[in-house]
């Protein structure tokens, strides 16, 4: 069954990544009418990021659009050039040089992590400075060679961490591990559980990113009798094979996974129903920031009133803002050590994604935009004080589903204990429907199907919360759906 089913996934992810890059899509020069500023993209819409990296690569040409529609930068229009590397690290060089021939006086490196750390040297060589908009790995930004390479969101250290009050919070001390075989989550997960020292890892199965059946590496995980599951991929088919199979084979084990399948709309509907259930993922879109209100009314407008904005959006959108302001500041990109220093004087800009007080900021020493870092933190440090996230998302039902008016409650899910020093991180939980759609991404941790709490309170502490949760919902479901 799940052979069949992977093979269709693959050809139907592909198809809809080959729609990002048709040359239809690229920016106009809108009403600006000076000599365009040319920006490189390399851009992995072929391999094996391109789950994440056509989303991003579309907003970064809606960005690019809008600025040029109000009249570009100091007058000039914003001109896209994209190449392709496929997250394969060998072709880095040869893809930044070719858009640097172009023209290109910025760089955007949306593609895997491996590649982007294969391009920190050839940064250097070119002296170009250039952004990762979705990129999570510390290394990223790290010295060697970090001079002229930015990030935006918290690292996979900050992940840990909130990872970690998580499993406290359930119970969990051993954790089994399911990964795809690519450079990109090679690195993620050594940096990952190099942080993670809260629980015992007691099996790791790694499965080829275009696997077709992944029953024998669920069937070593669960013989290994871990207290929950983590899927580390880069998404696309292989998450969503990776979730029909644990759901299947290891029913009631709790399942977490990085931020992909969470970012990825377009495959919760390809996975089998009721296999999303209970998942829980990393998250950092919350509907509360005005910022991030406005742009998804834009993206909206762009991509039709059922579109669903992921992180990948917000950080491609602020990541052109943030290159603009720097240009601005430059006044033109035509130094790159202008343009390079005009970026590390940007200070607490407004982020479109996190909670309303989250921002970022750039220095010479500081290229992990992300502010409010813990003093336990491996990410660029910061002298301002620790941000305190915003407790509760109050995010009202909503519709998701094809028209039927099936909605869910939200529940009050608290912000987990990590979660309070990230500035915007929380883990959410996935409910879906009967039909496999989702109805609701309640931010915080809600009780799963093995009744975990959402803390103390004073009926009874955590044990009574729990209680009170399993009686409301069932053992083993989300919240009680409602009709309009």
């Amino acid at each position: 069954m799940f052979r069949k089913a992977a093979g269709g996934l693959g050809v139907l992810l592909l198809a809809l990544a080959g729609c990002g890059n048709k040359a239809s899509n690229e920016p106009t020069t809108g009403t600006a009418t000076g000599t365009p500023i040319v920006i490189g993209m390399d851009e992995d819409s072929t391999g094996p990021g391109a789950a994440y990296s056509v989303i991003a690569g579309k907003t970064i040409r809606a960005a690019i659009q809008d600025i040029n529609d109000k009249g570009g930068v100091l007058g000039h229009p914003l001109k896209l050039v994209v190449e392709n590397d496929e997250s394969d690290p060998t072709k880095v060089p040869a893809v930044l040089q070719k858009l640097s021939s172009q023209g290109a006086k910025a760089l955007f490196l949306q593609s895997g992590s491996a590649a982007i750390i294969q391009a920190k040297s050839t940064l250097t060589q070119l002296g170009l400075p250039a952004i990762a908009p979705t990129g999570v790995t510390a290394t990223l930004v790290a010295p060697p060679n970090n001079e002229l390479i930015y990030m935006l969101a918290n690292t996979t250290t900050d992940w840990a961490e909130v990872y970690c009050g998580a499993f406290k919070a359930a119970n969990i001390a051993k954790i089994g591990v399911l990964t795809d075989d690519t450079t990109t989550i090679a690195a993620l997960d050594k940096a990952l559980f190099g942080a993670m020292t809260c629980v015992q890892i007691v099996a790791t199965e790694k499965g080829a990113g275009n696997a077709s059946d992944l029953s024998a590496q669920a069937a070593r995980l669960k013989n290994a009798k871990p207290d929950a599951v983590l899927v580390t991929s880069v998404g696309g088919a292989f998450e969503v094979l990776a979730q029909n199979t644990l759901a299947s084979q290891l029913s009631g084990v709790p399942r977490f996974s990085l931020a992909s399948i969470g970012n990825q709309p377009s495959s919760w509907k390809l996975a089998n129903p009721t296999a999303l259930n209970g998942l829980i993922f990393m998250g950092s879109i919350n509907s509360q920031n005005p910022r991030t209100q406005t742009l998804t009314e834009l993206l909206k407008k762009k991509n039709g009133g059922d579109y669903e904005i992921v992180a990948y959006d917000a950080q491609a959108w602020d990541s052109v803002q943030i290159l603009k302001a720097a240009i601005e500041k430059a006044g033109g990109a035509d130094d790159p050590k202008k343009l390079n220093e005009a970026l590390q004087s940007i200070t607490e800009y407004k982020a479109s994604f996190g909670q309303d007080s989250f921002t970022l900021s750039f220095s010479s020493t500081k290229h992990l935009g992300a502010d409010g870092t813990s003093p336990r933190g491996r990410g660029a440090p910061t002298n301002r004080p620790a941000r305190r996230a915003d407790p509760y998302d109050p995010t009202p039902a909503v519709d998701l589903g094809p028209g039927d008016g099936v909605l869910l409650r939200p529940a009050r899910a608290g912000v987990l204990p990590g979660a309070r020093r990230r500035g915007f991180l929380q883990l959410r939980h996935r409910p879906v429907r009967d039909d496999g759609w989702p109805v609701h991404l309640v931010a915080g941790h809600p009780a799963g199907p093995r009744g975990v709490g959402r803390g103390r309170d004073r009926r009874g502490g955590r044990d009574g919360a729990r209680r009170r949760d399993r009686a409301r919902r069932g053992a083993a479901g989300p919240a009680p759906l409602r009709r309009g």
